[in-house]
């Protein structure tokens, strides 16, 4: 991967961890049951629990980018892909949750940057892909 799609993959973390403040402070796990379950699986608090579980989401996605990516491991590509299809998906779905109850809904106001900085890397992971190797 070259520098500017790494910077990209970094810019998705950054933003999934904005994503994760806004869904802790507006109480995700109190309204969307998938929150609640894995709250439930880090603290029977489950404001901690799901604190908890997205500090670690962040933390390996940090881990992901300080490591396999920056230093080109064969599996790079590979998490690269992954967190670009979760977080394409994270974000659709705030969005259709946020549509479907016709107004907010905890997480939606930073759903469109995951959906952009994800789709942004998807195409540069895309085009890389197609390149022929050095």
């Amino acid at each position: 991967m070259d520098h500017i799609t790494q910077r990209v993959f970094l810019s998705l973390i950054l933003a999934q961890a904005g994503h994760s403040t806004e869904e802790c402070l507006t109480k995700l796990y109190e309204v969307f049951a998938p929150a609640r379950l894995v709250a439930g699986l880090f603290s029977n608090d489950l404001a901690r629990g799901f604190l908890i579980a997205n500090v670690m989401l962040v933390a390996f996605g940090l881990w992901c980018w300080a490591f396999p990516v920056r230093s080109g491991w064969r599996v790079a590509r590979g998490l690269a892909w992954s967190w670009t299809l979760v977080e394409l998906s994270n974000g659709t779905i705030h969005s259709v949750l946020a549509l479907s109850r016709g107004g907010y809904f905890p997480g939606v106001a930073t759903a469109p940057l995951l959906l952009l900085l994800a789709a942004g890397l998807a195409v540069r992971l895309t085009r890389q892909g197609a390149q022929p190797s050095a």
